[in-house]
């Protein structure tokens, strides 16, 4: 098909890359794709796995900001690329595209909000337990200042 708006990928591809600026779109028409946040790093967490019908790099078309996560082709894929230019276009023939892409994007917030969540928790379970390690410390060193240790020699 020769078509500028379709684009081949070999499967293993990086497509968008959280962080990085990509002011296109894209529709998969044929095969999946893996979409990750923190990607290669300790904390990657795969958020879900994009098939047929499915858009991808909406963020950075409509906010012109870098990408918020990574996609990676799982399989070979032929894509409908949109750039902002042709984004009226797409709007016009793909409607029902539009309401799956606002279904993503709340979704992927809904993803986020957990993460977010789940890592105060974290933090907050990790402060209980520096602030009763201080407190030892502080009740320690309170004794010691007013009457040292009963066997306050052997630290010598």
């Amino acid at each position: 098909m020769a078509n500028e708006k379709l684009t081949t990928i070999p499967a293993e591809t990086v497509l968008l890359r959280e962080g990085e600026d990509n002011f296109e779109m894209y529709k998969i028409l044929k095969g999946k794709a893996e979409l990750y946040t923190g990607y290669g790093t300790d904390n990657e967490v795969l958020l879900g796995i994009l098939g047929e019908g499915a858009c991808f790099g909406e963020f950075g078309l409509l906010t012109h900001k870098p990408a918020i996560y990574t996609v990676i082709a799982y399989s070979d894929l032929i894509l409908y690329r949109v750039t902002e230019e042709k984004i009226g276009e797409f709007i016009q023939e793909n409607h029902s595209s539009v309401f799956q892409i606002m279904k993503s994007m709340a979704n992927t917030m809904m993803i986020m909000q957990h993460q977010i969540n789940q890592l105060s928790e974290e933090l907050d379970d990790r402060n209980k337990v520096n602030k009763r390690i201080v407190g030892k410390n502080k009740d320690l060193i309170s004794r010691y200042v007013k009457g040292g240790f009963p066997d306050s020699n052997r630290f010598r």
